[in-house]
């Protein structure tokens, strides 16, 4: 076989393969149940033997798990790209960063924050649990806060409750089409500033 001849995946470094993998694994959770995936499916989705699906990621589980806390964990990435402007620049930035990630994955995302796509599954829900712990984390981060914060618990709960509405409206957009990116965009970005602004400054310390 000459190299011209050689399947194109063959020549892919391990990284690239990895998240080729990973990527054609993250479109078929979302347009399926899990249990309508199988490591079958994967494979053949992204070109490979799926012995090399249990090569990089092990059980299908574990690569569902993997995909589900990706599609829900803001990176670090994203607080660093962030402009160096006045905090009204950096709500509207975050947020727009946001959208433009959600459109990126939109099926996987839906699936990984709606009951009916991830089950009753205590492993799932604690991995949902802990992305939208260190989502609210790269917030308070980006919005200047300090981690050493003696209310770092109660900043981090109080974004956590605006991620519910982030993701309420976030299904109104993707799901019924009740609104329109720009208006989801205007909603978290206002809302978003005036927590950062109005909300969280006035927070006392919790009593030891």
């Amino acid at each position: 076989m000459t190299a011209e001849s050689a399947p194109k995946w063959r020549r892919l470094e391990p990284d690239e393969r990895r998240e080729q993998i990973f990527k054609c694994a993250a479109q078929l959770f979302g347009e399926r149940p899990y249990a309508e995936v199988s490591t079958s499916d994967i494979a053949a989705r992204a070109g490979v033997a799926r012995g090399l699906i249990n090569h990089y990621f092990g059980t299908k589980r574990e690569l569902y798990l993997a995909v589900v806390k990706r599609a829900l964990t803001v990176p670090h990435v994203a607080v660093a790209q962030l402009p160096s402007g006045s905090v009204e620049e950096r709500t509207d930035a975050a947020v727009e960063w946001f959208l433009d990630m959600v459109s990126k994955q939109e099926k996987m995302w839906l699936a990984a924050i709606t009951p009916e796509g991830i089950g009753r599954d205590l492993e799932v829900e604690q991995i949902v649990d802990e992305a939208d712990r260190r989502s609210a984390d790269r917030v308070l981060e980006a919005m200047g806060f300090a981690e050493d914060d003696p209310r770092w618990e109660q900043l981090n709960a109080l974004v956590r409750a605006y991620g519910g509405m982030v993701k309420a409206a976030g299904r109104e957009w993707l799901v019924r089409g009740t609104l329109s990116r720009e208006q989801v965009h205007k909603l978290l970005s206002t809302q978003l500033l005036t927590l950062v602004t109005d909300v969280l400054p006035q927070i006392s310390p919790a009593p030891r």
